[in-house]
């Protein structure tokens, strides 16, 4: 399929779409997505798919499940259009966090958005920092899962990290094997925050820590940051265990109500973040950092269509 790639984007993340593009050397195909008054939602693509090798961008950003419907049309739309092999390009998946079944009667939601996405006709998935790595056990078709610890352990070698007096920390048990590589990558020691949920009011309660903080630069690394209530308490942990400075990094800044003015006022010295995410400027402040997944992105879309492989590009 070399020579017929075709890059579309629903309304999730343009930007992030348009720097793919950039990258890839090819230009963001053009669709009309228009939204009628009964909140129906119709999609043109402008420009001839018959044949073509087309990759849709479209992460899950707020308004989540318009965007979902987006998405499911757009897929839908490519497929009647005789589209040579459809690839969703999901950096942020929807409903990653549903995927087990933790009460009765719930619905492992992030296995449905899967089915969703192969029953429109969706031939693979490309995404990036699963919740949890057995969701991609969940899709029938094949999916290629991103990671992007490589791009922030560069971040942070870039400002001088020093095993004598930084840490790296794990905010959960559940975070410890992730947290773990990075602190591998950075050379760094690693601690562990005993942090428990009773409900899903997001506001979990740390009871232990694991490891030796006291006294030193605390690096916090997760894969996504919400409401922010899981990051402040870890915050709040650390200040009271006698660290002396904090940053925070995650890879999907969702950043939902007032999470990124609850992090302006908190003691952070800084968060480092990607754009999976779209992130509005109003959201965004001095001590935060935004690194482009973009250029892995654009890597990952022209291996694949080039019939390339890709595992390079899965290393932490």
């Amino acid at each position: 399929m070399a020579n017929t790639l075709k890059i579309l984007s629903g309304n999730a993340n343009i930007p992030l779409a348009k720097a793919i593009c950039a990258h890839a050397g090819v230009e963001l195909g053009e669709c009309e997505i228009v939204k009628f008054s009964n909140e129906n939602i119709k999609v043109k693509i402008c420009d001839s798919v018959r044949g073509k090798d087309v990759f849709i961008v479209q992460p899950s950003c707020s308004p989540v499940n318009e965007g979902i419907m987006e998405l499911l049309i757009m897929i839908d739309a490519a497929k009647h259009a005789s589209a040579g092999r459809i690839t969703v390009v999901a950096p942020y998946f929807p409903y990653v966090r549903s995927d087990k079944k933790d009460e009765p009667r719930i619905s492992i939601t992030a296995r449905l958005m899967a089915d969703l996405l192969h029953t429109a006709g969706a031939d693979r998935v490309m995404t990036m920092n699963l919740h949890s790595s057995q969701i991609q056990g969940f899709f029938r078709i094949p999916a290629d899962h991103l990671l992007a610890g490589r791009l922030l352990c560069e971040h942070f070698r870039g400002l001088d990290v020093d095993p004598k007096d930084c840490v790296v920390v794990a905010p959960d048990a559940g975070s410890a094997k992730r947290a773990g590589v990075y602190a591998v990558r950075l050379g760094l020691p690693m601690a562990i925050l005993d942090k428990r949920r009773s409900d899903d009011t997001e506001k979990p309660v740390i009871h232990n820590v694991i490891g030796d903080v006291k006294g030193k630069r605390a690096i916090i690394f997760d894969d996504e940051i919400a409401s922010g209530g899981s990051i402040l308490e870890v915050v709040r942990a650390l200040d009271n265990l006698g660290v002396t400075e904090i940053s925070a990094c995650c890879v999907h800044a969702v950043l939902s109500g007032n999470a990124s003015e609850k992090l302006r006022n908190s003691s952070l010295t800084r968060l480092v973040a990607t754009d999976t995410v779209f992130i509005p400027e109003e959201k965004k402040f001095n001590r935060m950092t935004v690194l482009s997944v973009a250029e892995l992105f654009a890597r990952a879309i022209m291996y694949t269509n080039m019939g390339t492989s890709i595992s390079g590009l899965y290393n932490d």
